[in-house]
């Protein structure tokens, strides 16, 4: 079998056509499909496990991948960005998540650049109203945390009804880790900057329960939120960004996931009192101490409905440690990646490599490719994938030229590609496709007898001259018995190639089209009646 080259003569995979290339019409979600649009008021059930496959998520009556290139977290919170430009862009493009911080506010460093999380002083809103007495350290008035703030929760419906409408799904994150000092003397929850005094801890010590009075308005605003947003079908909460402890002289990582056990409490308790059931996310705590972070329990025990991974050097699964590559420095990690998301499958929650910040640094064709190929790594080993795009700021809100050409687009075909997939009722397998050319990792899924996909990268790391040359050679395709339809996808294109018909029950080899860094193979049952 001697293809032709498929980035030519094809037609791309879109949310609003259907690709016949496999011998079978493949419907994507519609987003933005009225007929499946939510009200404002919730009338039908939030996004769940799905009932046949607890790794993937129901929304809408459809199964659902979390795919997305998301803001950094400030559509609420920073009054002058345009979240329904980010979010047309977003829907547009097929991505089916975004996550939104609803009280974090970060700083601006070399290394981690301007976002919609980084707010100016005056466009930064919060849940209490700024009444003074005094200033806060940014020099705006003091917070008064008995009086909420009428604007705050304005836009954060306003936000939900539209992200609803566009069938976007939401995760909204309550708390973060405060990481310094300085990030903590930002808080309104820090005593130095609400006229009540309140939040004396020190900054290590923000997730934990050391501090009962910190504490009691934590949960005042978690059961605040709750109350405001459970009536949207379109979102789940996450109860802390990134929870750690471990460092010297403070708590420790069990201590706060008691603190995380006690918010997460609260909010299903919440729910529960308005026969509400969304979802809560979470992970255990980071060890900062021992730089590790264990998450046997995160999946087996009952405190999370799905896992949020963030990507970085010491994550712990059972008896190994998984490298999947520093904080914004370019490192691929494909392998350690695919193992790791291979490893949690076994686990009966979904897994989301959450904030992947491999290379987001790096506004650029390269930092986009990585991120690129982790995200198709990631869900082609039946994982979940979000990455920051940092080319979305205020005034920028659907990225860049450059952005939407490269990773915006890129992640919207990763979205329609396995949405046109059974992937509920799949399982990872990659070894369907074997004998590859050299560099190449392989990850995949399988409805056994029905629908194979299998997704090859070069491995390469950035710092090898050789990454990115162009690959060529075979693959053994290992089929049952009976006949397929095989294409080629392009990743970066979005272009599936014409199908040709092979017979299984055997090892077939066939011809890979010459590509750089990533191609998908797929191979469909023809059935009954269908025409060669």
């Amino acid at each position: 079998m001697n293809p032709p080259y498929f980035v030519h003569n094809t037609r791309p995979l879109t949310r609003r056509t259907f690709l016949r290339g496999a011998g079978v019409a493949l419907a994507l979600p519609f987003l933005t499909d009225p007929a499946t649009a939510a009200p404002s008021v919730m009338t039908k059930l939030p996004v769940a496990l799905h009932p046949d496959n607890p790794r993937y998520f129901l929304f809408r009556g459809r199964p659902l991948v979390l795919v997305t290139a998301s803001e950094h977290y400030g559509s609420v919170l920073n009054r002058a960005f345009d979240f329904e430009k980010y979010l047309d862009d977003a829907a547009g493009r097929g991505m089916t998540l975004t996550r939104t911080f609803l009280l974090y506010r970060e700083l601006q460093t070399p290394r981690n650049p301007s976002s919609p999380c980084k707010p100016e002083s005056p466009d930064y809103l919060a849940p209490w109203v700024r009444t003074g007495p005094g200033k806060a350290a940014d020099g705006e008035p003091a917070y008064d945390l008995d009086r909420w703030n009428p604007e705050y929760f304005d836009r954060l419906s306003c936000f939900l009804r539209k992200a609803s409408a566009l069938g976007v799904v939401v995760e909204l994150t309550l708390f973060s880790h405060t990481y310094t000092d300085l990030v903590w003397s930002l808080n309104p929850l820090n005593a130095q900057n609400n006229k009540q005094s309140v939040g004396k801890a020190a900054w290590p010590e923000y997730d934990s329960l050391k501090d009962s009075a910190l504490v009691e308005r934590q949960l005042s605003y978690a059961r605040k939120i709750v109350q405001e947003t459970c009536d949207f079908d379109n979102i789940y909460y996450e109860v802390c960004n990134e929870p750690a402890g471990g460092m010297p002289g403070h708590v420790s990582p069990a201590e706060v996931d008691e603190w995380q056990k006690g918010i997460a409490s609260a909010v299903r308790e919440e729910l529960r009192q308005r026969d509400r059931k969304h979802l809560v996310f979470g992970t255990q705590a980071f060890d900062a101490g021992k730089l590790s972070q264990r998450l046997e329990e995160s999946f087996t025990g009952p405190l999370w409905d799905a896992v949020n991974v963030h990507p970085h050097p010491f994550l712990k699964w059972k008896d190994r440690t998984y490298d999947m590559g520093n904080f914004m420095s370019k490192q691929l990690r494909l392998k350690e990646l695919r193992d790791f998301c291979l490893a949690v499958s076994a686990a009966s929650k979904p897994c989301v490599i959450d904030e992947d910040n491999a290379a987001s640094l790096y506004r650029d064709a390269a930092g986009w490719t990585i991120h690129r190929k982790r995200a198709w790594m990631a869900v082609l080993s039946g994982s979940h994938y979000d990455y920051i795009d940092f080319s979305i700021t205020v005034g920028s809100e659907a990225g860049t030229l450059d952005s939407r050409r490269g990773i915006r687009a890129w992640m919207g075909h990763l979205s329609a590609f396995i949405h046109s997939f059974d992937f509920v009722h799949a399982r990872p397998r990659a070894d369907w496709a074997s004998g590859l050319p050299e560099h190449l990792v392989a990850s995949g899924l399988a409805v056994e007898g029905k629908d194979y996909v299998a997704y090859l990268a070069d491995g390469r790391e950035a710092a090898d001259s050789s990454a990115g040359e162009p690959i060529e050679g075979k693959a053994a395709l290992d089929l049952p018995a009976g006949a397929f339809l095989v294409s080629f996808y392009s990743p970066t294109t979005g272009a599936g190639s014409p199908a040709s018909r092979v017979e299984g029950g055997k090892k077939i080899d066939v011809d890979l089209p010459s590509f750089r860094h990533d191609v998908v193979i797929r191979a469909t049952r023809v059935r009954q009646g269908d025409q060669k």
